[in-house]
């Protein structure tokens, strides 16, 4: 079968220009996203966490960041992988949200150190998390969150993990509705099915958890969890061999990685796969487990890399020879599975914030947008056919052209529009920019309505719509780069969109709590037992 080469669109859509806000709801100024090189911007040193002054400029082709400390010197890392994805990046940024309308730190000055959220901070929740403990039944070298080595228990209980719960539940103008739980390992808490019901119950649309895996190895576990209201597993995946496991988690877990895939496929879930990525540990493996995630397409529906970030001190020779990036992940899928083109094919996570406006202005009230830094997150969807190939949606669709169209929608919807007329006018942008004659074998414009529905709503998408064939079967193939001190960007803490509820009634953005101010120990070592007592949550003194 010959292959056709499409050239890539052009996008050009008149008189688009993006639209800002200027504060947050509760007045805080906010200080619009700096784009292009060089620019300066607010970082924190690597050693006494205090705020400094950082360059951002590009050397070679990659984007550095440079700081100095008064106190503590010189200090230079990789900022970016590659300066042309940094900048298309920036460029299908569509500007910021508005915060919280009730944000538990009414009038903060200072980020990141004065979090709760804040009134300085411009993004809702799109993700939360809770970590239902800090003990694990693994012991892994790269563990960020530290777990059965702080000397100290950190689990809450029921009635705190509800508090944490609601907290988010209360968030406005838009509640929490995506949660994860985490830990340590949660499903070793000794309430982890409790607390499942109690978030299917509390109105959470979406439930998942950040897992090892272990548990899953057990068919019975896996129908359990299903039954108690899990939709997904963020299961840690390193590899597709055993060296790379002995290496991150220190014992041989492939086959029971392979294991839990497998039951929790016959209990109708789904698994995001969760590669912690090191250079020159397990990078050349990219693109083996792009693979195993086509292979397995009815129950993986993402692949979420995350490059490592780096606690604790580190030579630079250190961090130069280990230090990976979204941009080194994208080129590495290119390089050793030649499906995505690393620059063509790949945009920021807040790109798709025109259809979460949209859908906002349609039903007349505000929904959950991803308006996340462009540099935190980038990603493609893959449409994967029968024969389990996958094929980027960029080749088939003009992504920027209806990006923008949709944006210009969004804003033209009032509600004093007919809502039928507006959805009209939002098929008539999709079919526009959509090339059937491009597109895998089987997917038709109908069919491809239909896997958006099935994207932005999960009654469609899961369950006995997805049995039906309702939707197109897809890949999401992304990554989210998580800070540590030597790649600090303040200006990426107050737009995170991933936060972590805690039992003092605070939300934490993910780069404050786990790196920065690591509100994290802090937290654990107020509300926590010493080792040797039962489990179950009491406060004591910091």
């Amino acid at each position: 079968m010959s292959t056709i080469t499409y050239p890539p669109f052009q996008v050009k859509v008149k008189g688009y220009q993006i639209i800002q806000p200027e504060t947050t709801f509760t007045g805080a100024r906010i200080e619009p996203l700096r784009r292009g090189l060089p620019k300066i911007t607010q970082s924190l040193c690597p050693e006494c966490v205090r705020v400094i002054e950082a360059r951002i400029f590009e050397e070679r082709g990659k984007v550095m960041m440079e700081k100095t400390c008064p106190q503590h010197g010189y200090f230079k890392d990789v900022y970016y992988g590659d300066v042309r994805l940094y900048l298309k990046m920036e460029k299908w940024n569509f500007g910021d949200n508005r915060g919280l309308s009730n944000p538990q730190i009414p009038n903060a000055t200072r980020c990141p150190d004065q979090c709760g959220l804040c009134s300085m901070h411009t993004s809702h929740t799109s993700l939360a998390n809770i970590d239902l403990t800090n003990r694990c039944n693994l012991t892994c070298p790269i563990c960020f969150a530290n777990a059965n080595v702080t000397g100290y228990l950190y689990e809450p209980t029921l009635d705190q993990v509800r508090r944490m719960l609601q907290t988010l539940r209360n968030e406005r103008p838009v509640a929490g509705r995506l949660i994860q739980f985490s830990g340590g390992e949660p499903t070793i808490y000794p309430h982890f099915f409790e607390v499942l019901e109690m978030a299917r119950d509390m109105g959470f649309s979406h439930i998942q958890i950040a897992t090892n895996g272990l548990a899953f190895t057990s068919f019975e576990f896996a129908q359990r969890a299903k039954e108690a209201g899990l939709h997904t597993l963020y299961l840690q995946f390193d590899g597709v061999t055993d060296d790379i496991y002995l290496r991150t988690r220190g014992r041989p877990l492939l086959e029971a990685k392979l294991q839990a895939i497998e039951n929790v496929r016959k209990a109708g879930m789904k698994i995001c796969l969760v590669p912690t990525i090191v250079r020159g540990l397990n990078d050349h493996q990219i693109g083996d487990i792009v693979k195993l995630a086509l292979d397995n397409i009815d129950v993986v529906s993402a692949i979420a890399f995350q490059p490592v970030s780096f606690t604790g001190r580190i030579s630079r020779r250190e961090l130069e020879a280990k230090r990976f990036t979204m941009a080194d992940v994208a080129l590495a899928i290119h390089e050793q599975t030649g499906i995505c083109d690393a620059v063509e094919d790949w945009f920021p996570l807040s790109c798709v914030a025109p259809f979460s406006r949209l859908a906002s202005a349609i039903r007349g009230e505000l929904t959950t947008t991803l308006t996340s830094h462009p540099h935190c997150s980038m990603g493609t969807y893959l449409f994967v056919d029968s024969k389990k190939r996958g094929t980027p949606v960029t080749r088939f669709v003009d992504i920027g052209g209806m990006l923008q169209e949709m944006d210009l929608l969004a804003r033209k919807t009032t509600k004093q529009t007919v809502k039928l007329y507006t959805k009209i006018q939002a098929w008539n942008v999709l079919r526009k920019y959509f090339y059937e004659e491009r597109a895998p074998e089987g997917l038709t414009f109908q069919k491809f309505l239909q896997t958006l529905q099935g994207l932005m709503d999960k009654r469609y998408g899961r369950g006995e719509a997805e049995k039906k064939g309702f939707s197109y079967k897809t890949l999401m193939v992304a990554g989210m780069h998580f800070m540590d001190l030597y790649n600090y960007d303040i200006e990426r803490v107050r737009r995170c969109i991933i936060h972590y509820a805690a039992p003092n009634g605070m939300l934490y953005p993910f780069c404050t709590y786990n790196s920065g101010p690591c509100f994290r120990e802090k937290i654990e070592r107020k509300y926590s037992v010493p080792v040797s007592r039962p489990s179950g949550l009491i406060q004591i003194e910091a």
